[in-house]
């Protein structure tokens, strides 16, 4: 195990060692540490706190009783919403921004560190915005148009082709032919109107011979249905059938 790459920024190789060792354990399968950032208090401190990514995740790690307990505070990248960093005169405050709960600093961290830690925890947020936004274009696509697209109809087309079928369906009422008024008639000359005549027509309708003849035998037919019943008596059978026959 080469801890080259973690000490480059003035990290101490002992306590980059050993939160090494802790954060191994830890990580899932293909997931690697990318960057470990750590306190620099002007005090001593055996085991200051600490800033770890990977490239899955971020660790924030802080020892407790003299080194004998440690806390852990473990996002992945899409549960961080932003990374902040406040310079100072000893080093800089960086505050994680998770997407629901309280921010998290850690004050102290060199200002070199600050700023490489600020820069590698942008560049995976992006990364991961971008990994989202794939996999949503994936998983939902836009599905192709099938045949020759339709020309979009207005609201107004609609209503002119719509009320154009209405008066196509609509038939025409057939014209009447305008009388004609008689110039200067006699008065030996009477006029006649067409409807006048027309209405005397329809006042006296002619029925058919054989339509009453049909009538008056379903009324003897129905009689003697009655008197055969017995609903009615022969008496009355015999005058309710003289009543029709003189209807012939």
């Amino acid at each position: 195990m080469s801890l080259d790459n973690y000490i480059q920024d003035g990290q101490d190789p002992k306590v980059v060692e050993k939160i090494y060792g802790k954060i191994e354990d830890m990580l899932t399968n293909g997931e690697s540490i990318k960057y470990i950032a750590m306190q620099k208090k002007p005090a001593v401190t055996l085991l200051p706190d600490s800033i770890i990514i990977s490239n899955r995740r971020i660790f924030l790690c802080e020892f407790t009783k003299l080194g004998l307990s440690t806390n852990f505070e473990i996002f992945s990248w899409k549960e961080i919403k932003d990374i902040a960093f406040k310079e100072e005169i000893f080093g800089s405050k960086v505050t994680v921004i998770p997407s629901t709960g309280e921010n998290l600093s850690i004050d102290y961290i060199p200002k070199t560190q600050a700023r490489k830690l600020f820069q590698l925890i942008k560049d995976a947020l992006e990364s991961s915005k971008q990994e989202n936004q794939g996999s949503f274009i994936h998983k939902s696509p836009i599905a192709p148009p099938q045949g020759t697209p339709k020309p979009a109809v207005t609201v107004q087309e609609q209503y002119k082709q719509t009320k154009q079928e209405i008066t196509m369906e609509v038939e025409e009422p057939t014209p009447i032919a305008p009388v004609r008024p008689v110039v200067n008639p006699t008065p030996s000359t009477p006029i006649q109107s067409p409807i006048v005549e027309a209405k005397v027509e329809i006042a006296r309708p002619q029925i058919p011979l054989e339509e009453v003849e049909d009538e008056i035998t379903i009324k003897l037919k129905k009689l003697k249905n009655l008197y055969d019943k017995q609903l009615i008596t022969q008496s009355e059978y015999e005058n309710k059938k003289a009543d029709i026959l003189e209807q012939l």
